[in-house]
């Protein structure tokens, strides 16, 4: 998936999800109302704004899936807006032009911070900006403010130019370990772990998985005493977890980043980019007995 210029073949895709009350139904707007001819002078008013910057989030095949803005975009500041259609829900796309966008903001475009709203009413919205760590802001400047006075029990967020917003040290209680990496000037990077030493387990089983095709969902499973080190080496993955501490997500990326489990937890791995390699340090060898692969069995497990 990738951020690329509004294009007219989009509309017919655009247009899907204003009708789609599933995506538009916590919006003030009236996208019901839209049509085919709106979205096409939206995405071609869109190539001459110089106040605001609206993007498609596109998968590997050039498939339109949402849009993603700046808006009022002055004095170093600009709002943040996305919609993403139904068929890219729980794909990974929200978070990827989300991070995506902001990244473009404060390293190409300069800016100095990112502000957006949600109603409290939308509760899947704030679900996905709490949990990944943007935290509610209270001093918004009365300009701003006066933009949306009609409209009562917002939740606002804000991103400042320097914020680390993906730092996070544990995900569902697994820790996030950062793999010790060693940089060499225009020759790339060396990174390594040892068993017993970077991770708490001697490793007696490597594996990797990989040639995924972009969108597809891996794992549903966990393990009852294996302890397993999950890392990203190349290309992008969602990772589920869930266990007594609770249901979380991260994004493996970065391949000096990776997760420690050392309990039972259920996984599950979505490719956001294919050909991504998902690697996995073992603590002992593959045992089927060790693997619960029902969902509610797993639910069973921890409360027994």
């Amino acid at each position: 998936m990738y951020l690329r210029k509004l294009k007219l073949k989009d509309a017919p895709l655009m247009l899907t999800w204003m009708h789609d009350s599933n995506v538009t139904g916590n919006l003030r707007t009236d996208f019901a109302s839209k049509t085919i001819q709106d979205a096409e002078s939206f995405i071609k008013d869109s190539l001459e704004d110089k106040d605001n910057l609206n993007l498609a989030i596109a998968s590997d095949s050039d498939e339109y899936m949402g849009t993603v803005s700046l808006k009022h975009i002055e004095e170093g500041n600009a709002e943040f807006a996305i919609t993403v259609r139904t068929e890219a829900m729980g794909r990974g796309y929200s978070w990827f032009g989300l991070e995506s966008i902001i990244k473009k903001a404060f390293g190409e475009m300069g800016l100095e911070s990112i502000y957006w709203c949600v109603s409290r009413k939308n509760v899947r919205a704030i679900r996905f900006y709490d949990k990944h760590n943007f935290h509610e802001a209270v001093d918004i400047p009365q300009k701003i403010l006066d933009r949306y006075k009609e409209i009562d029990d917002l939740k606002w967020y804000f991103v400042l130019k320097g914020d680390d917003f993906n730092v996070r040290e544990t995900v569902a209680g697994c820790k996030v370990v950062h793999i010790k990496t060693i940089p060499t000037v225009n020759t790339g990077e060396l990174s390594f772990f040892e068993g017993m030493h970077e991770i708490p387990f001697d490793i007696k089983r490597i594996y990797y998985i990989s040639k995924v095709p972009e969108g597809v969902r891996r794992g549903f499973h966990a393990h009852k005493k294996l302890k397993q080190l999950l890392f990203c080496p190349y290309g992008r993955i969602q990772l589920l977890l869930e266990n007594v501490h609770g249901r979380e997500e991260i994004e493996l990326s970065d391949p000096s980043i990776g997760i420690l489990i050392e309990e039972p937890t259920w996984r599950e791995m979505l490719w956001l980019q294919k050909d991504s390699v998902l690697c996995v340090a073992a603590s002992d060898f593959y045992n089927v007995e060790d693997y619960i692969r029902d969902y509610k069995e797993f639910i069973s497990y921890l409360e027994a």
